[in-house]
């Protein structure tokens, strides 16, 4: 066997998982990225540390495929911190390649990289000279199978030194859970009596390609279908409602709230989903199937610890021959038609800035229609799922939601860039305040997009603050941003831009789509902060039925 160094042996064993590779080189990482060159590993560079383990967060997300980010030791490790814990409350398996303290102990500079990763929730594992390849072989399958962020360390003083000889690992065929306790039996048994049933996906049904076995569940029993902002359309086709939560309308929202037996299959029932409480009707039965080990809300009458495709499969035999239920689909179909649906926007505004609702309505228009969208975190996370045309759940990456973070968009953009089809357009969408936070990786993303196009939501604030603190009286000077030329900085870089300040400036963007979309174009949207969000509106009441609950 040909001799490898330590950083040699970690790159080969991830050869065998990962394609990709994003980060920023230094001291304690230069050794790995000239060995991952050597195994074909195609290296992105990134600006910012943050960026290395946003980039593979959402090239995952975006393909399903492992992604591994590489930063060195000390100051570029802390910098990848936010997006570290945004990988592991969002549940992305991403590995975090970093250089470490040397084995003969700390030096002045070193901080306890261990102990950090730990209170963010990740787990580190330190490879060793002898067994270099087994280590890292374990931190792969660890972050796979507990579908989580995971640091892999190389000692500062064993990066250049050989490495013992191991066998090349083979990965591990993955883990399929099932049902072992006959709770699918009365899962069947509760569906099958349903007069009003509902089956709510997640992203987990999503990851275990479950939509083909949920959706002919739905149409065995009559069911209506709806789906998290992270599954969306997972489960389109006749009876769906669109997204449970903030981002749906009101009127679906009514129509959930009556099931009277309710399938969640992969989703975690976050108080988003949930409407903070309001979505599901006091009486319905909630039967959860997941692969986690106990129920994730306390609405939960029966839990499955399963795979949501084999449970949905398994359903199906259950209830071979059971007729589905007459008319819930044909009401819902009805009311759907007669209710309305999300508010359009106007025309005009008190600070004469665009409607963002008039924007995004126009928007979906203008934008190609094969489009993979990427979402940085902010008041305008609501935009695109509410009023675009998303036809697939991996074309929807939203990121910062988990850890309530903004700032990652740009990072994002880079490794869903380099995971979306050839003939797709990666489309990001950014407020300027979280814009401004990454601004180091438009760099990244103008060098990485075969076709991408950034829409930012400028109305120079954080607009989120602006509604929840401003409206209460609070000063409003720490949450306003000096209005950017974002158009002229992108130009300065090498992309396509211009300012849009109307509706009909939008002709821009379609020139250059006409042209070919190819490179990177910047619309520098300047939009009002006089609306508000539905989401945000709900978030705001149910924070302050929070406080009066508190103050009686």
């Amino acid at each position: 066997m040909t001799s490898l160094t330590v950083s040699g042996r970690v790159a080969q064993v991830l050869s065998s998982y990962v394609s990709d590779v994003f980060g920023v080189m230094g001291n304690g990482n230069v050794y790995f990225l000239d060995a991952a060159e050597k195994q074909g590993l195609r290296f992105t560079a990134v600006r910012h540390e943050g960026a290395a383990i946003a980039a593979a967060d959402a090239y995952y997300r975006t393909s399903g495929r492992l992604a591994a980010g590489t930063t060195t030791y000390g100051p570029g490790y802390t910098n990848a911190l936010t997006a570290l814990a945004e990988a592991v409350q969002a549940q992305i398996p991403v590995v975090l390649v970093t250089g470490d303290a040397p084995t003969t102990g700390a030096r002045p500079w070193d901080v306890d990289q261990a102990a950090i990763a730990a209170g963010l929730g990740a787990a580190t594992f330190t490879v060793t000279r002898d067994a270099a390849g087994a280590v890292t072989r374990q931190a792969v399958e660890y972050a796979l199978t507990r579908r989580t962020a995971v640091v892999l360390a190389i000692p500062y003083d064993l990066a250049a030194l050989e490495a013992a000889d191991e066998e090349p690992p083979e990965p591990a065929a993955p883990m399929v859970a099932d049902d072992v306790d006959g709770g699918l039996g009365q899962a069947a048994r509760l569906l099958a009596g349903a007069r009003r049933p509902l089956i709510l996906a997640g992203r987990g049904a999503h990851l275990a390609g479950a939509g083909p076995e949920l959706r002919e569940l739905a149409d065995r029993l009559g069911a209506l279908t709806a789906g998290t902002a992270l599954a969306l359309n997972l489960l389109n086709g006749e009876g769906y409602l669109g997204v449970a939560g903030g981002f749906g309308t009101d009127t679906a929202a009514g129509i959930m709230g009556e099931a009277d037996v309710v399938l969640v299959a992969g989703a975690s029932l976050s108080p988003f989903t949930m409407r903070f409480g309001h979505l599901l009707g006091p009486d319905s039965t909630v039967i959860q199937i997941d692969t986690v080990l106990q129920p994730t809300h306390p609405r939960v009458d029966l839990f499955v610890s399963a795979d949501a495709k084999a449970a949905a499969s398994r359903l199906l035999t259950l209830l071979d021959g059971e007729a589905a239920v007459a008319g819930w689909r044909a009401e819902a179909s009805r009311r759907l038609a007669a209710g309305p649906g999300h508010e359009q926007g106007s025309g005009e505004t008190s600070d004469g800035r665009m409607d963002p609702r008039a924007l995004a309505t126009a928007l979906d228009a203008v934008l190609p229609e094969r489009r993979t969208v990427v979402q940085d975190g902010g008041h305008f996370i609501g935009w695109a799922p509410m009023y675009w045309n998303i036809p697939r759940p991996q074309d929807l990456v939203m990121v910062g939601t988990a850890f309530q973070s903004i700032g990652l968009g740009l990072a994002s953009a880079v490794g869903a860039a380099r995971a979306v089809e050839d003939d797709r357009t990666l489309v990001l969408a950014s407020g300027d305040g979280g814009f401004l936070m990454g601004l180091s990786d438009l760099e990244s993303l103008i060098g990485a997009a075969r076709s991408a196009i950034v829409v930012i939501y400028n109305d120079a604030a954080y607009g989120a603050e602006i509604h929840q603190y401003g409206s209460q009286g609070l000063t409003e000077k720490p949450m306003l941003i000096p209005e950017v030329n974002f158009s002229g900085v992108a130009r300065a870089l090498g992309a396509k831009s211009a300012v849009i300040r109307s509706l009909g400036d939008l002709s821009a963007l379609q020139d250059w789509i006409d042209a070919g979309a190819r490179g990177t174009f910047i619309a520098d949207c300047r939009i009002t902060s006089s609306v508000r969000a539905p989401w945000l509106t709900e978030w705001m009441q149910a924070t302050r039925a929070a406080k009066a609950a508190v103050a009686r």
